[in-house]
């Protein structure tokens, strides 16, 4: 089973996405959006970069759960992942954005 992006719009009226595996798991959460446009570039953004290495921000939260950041060639965060626990359960997030990112589906949740 594939990926897919799932955009939807949050009670304040604006836009994000998320990145889920094929088994329906969200391995990457996106900033909130004004628009549903901003958030459809956003995903282009994921697309783009999330297959280099380079691009993902490997860090550590205050309590010491491994997490990592998606960013944009301009240094800006695109999408963040979950808390991990561990490393290595951090870096197969990472591969798993790697893999399904490219290919995934987009799906409005929107209603629009």
């Amino acid at each position: 089973m594939a990926g897919k992006f799932e955009i939807t719009q949050s009670k304040n009226g604006k836009y994000m996405f998320n990145l889920k595996a094929g088994n329906g798991q969200i391995i990457l959460t996106s900033q909130m959006y004004e628009t549903q446009t901003n958030a459809t570039q956003g995903i282009e953004s994921c697309r783009k970069n999330g297959v280099v290495d380079e691009r993902f921000e490997r860090a550590e939260s205050t309590s010491g759960q491994p997490y990592f950041n998606l960013k944009a060639t301009n240094g800006q965060v695109i999408g963040r992942s979950e808390m991990y626990s561990s490393v290595a359960a951090r870096d197969n997030g990472i591969s798993s954005v790697k893999t399904n990112v490219s290919d995934a589906e987009v799906k409005d949740l929107t209603g629009a």
